[in-house]
């Protein structure tokens, strides 16, 4: 793993106090989500890693504004937020009221990397999606879900890959599509358990009444439904997998030393898939995650693939 200071070096990023920013935002990231850090640590050339880390703090950061309390006080937080961070980005931030770090950083990143200040604007013009979130009525709902806020918060960081010169940005972002759908169904598997405690599922209603199921049926972690659960989980795992299976190419849409990172991502989401699945209606009391020792294994093996891949030179372009 190279040196924090040298990634800062290679993006020019020479002012102490805008170091010091960034540094905040790695030990963030690195504290909430360690796995995703090291995954951007090991795997990406460290040209990228202050802005991808950026990108995931803002992330982060938004969804701890907005992801709870009432809908009303949830909605105000991200109108407040919203006015921040295009201030942020527009450089109009006041004397009395400076930057978060985390909005200096993001600042900074989108002038370095013009495309992203678009790439921000949808993730924000998203967002009262999920604050709006309650569950979905039917699977377009769940589409419409994917397309206005799953996919603009995967475009922050992966709209910061480079692309290699034979590819189209469109079938990229068709790509990141069709990932980030897999993504999301494994995720409201996942997290089954707890989203129904709070009175939302992520599985749309008129699938679940296609099992015999309703939405407190998904309360109860006992009784006569969980077979019907047991073939829910099957059949919505089957669709989240089709779904990966479909986006295998999207690595090669990327420059060759970043392939290793968009193999590895697909790689953890076929691991917590795997967990869903042995979990079946377990999941209505346990949550799922990927093995830890097999998710190692696949962090060093891919780090052993971006090293020799970064030592092949050639032309490279940003996606946007």
């Amino acid at each position: 793993m190279s040196r924090w200071s040298t990634a800062l070096d290679q993006c020019g990023i020479s002012d102490p106090a805008l170091r010091r920013d960034y540094g905040l935002q790695r030990s963030a990231v690195r504290r909430f989500a360690p796995a995703k850090y090291l995954a951007v640590r090991l795997l990406l050339p460290p040209r990228l890693h202050p802005s991808v880390v950026a990108a995931v703090a803002f992330m982060h950061e938004t969804d701890e504004r907005i992801d709870s309390g009432e809908t009303s006080a949830r909605q105000a937080a991200l109108r407040s937020w919203d006015e921040q961070v295009t201030a942020a980005l527009g450089q109009q931030v006041r004397a009395e009221q400076p930057a978060l770090p985390v909005l200096r950083a993001l600042g900074d990143t989108a002038r370095r990397h013009p495309f992203m200040a678009a790439r921000v604007r949808d993730f924000l013009d998203g967002a009262p999606t999920e604050v709006a979130w309650s569950g979905f009525d039917t699977e377009d709902a769940f589409q419409a879900y994917v397309d206005s806020y799953s996919l603009p918060a995967l475009m922050l960081t992966a709209s910061l890959l480079e692309l290699s010169p034979s590819a189209d940005k469109l079938t990229f972002r068709d790509g990141c599509r069709t990932l980030i759908e897999a993504m999301q169904r494994i995720d409201f598997l996942a997290d089954l358990s707890e989203d129904a405690a709070e009175g939302r599922i992520g599985v749309p209603c008129d699938t679940l009444a296609r099992f015999g199921l309703d939405t407190t049926d998904l309360t109860r972690g006992s009784g006569d439904h969980l077979p019907a659960v047991e073939r829910l989980v099957t059949a919505q795992a089957r669709l989240a997998a089709s779904a990966l299976d479909s986006c295998r190419d999207l690595p090669h849409l990327v420059e060759p030393e970043q392939q290793p990172f968009l193999e590895t991502l697909i790689a953890v989401q076929h691991l917590r898939l795997r967990d869903v699945e042995r979990r079946g209606a377990a999941l209505l009391t346990h949550g799922a995650r990927p093995d830890v020792l097999a998710t190692v294994g696949l962090l060093v093996r891919q780090h052993r693939a971006a090293r020799r891949r970064r030592r092949r030179p050639g032309p490279r372009r940003q996606s946007g």
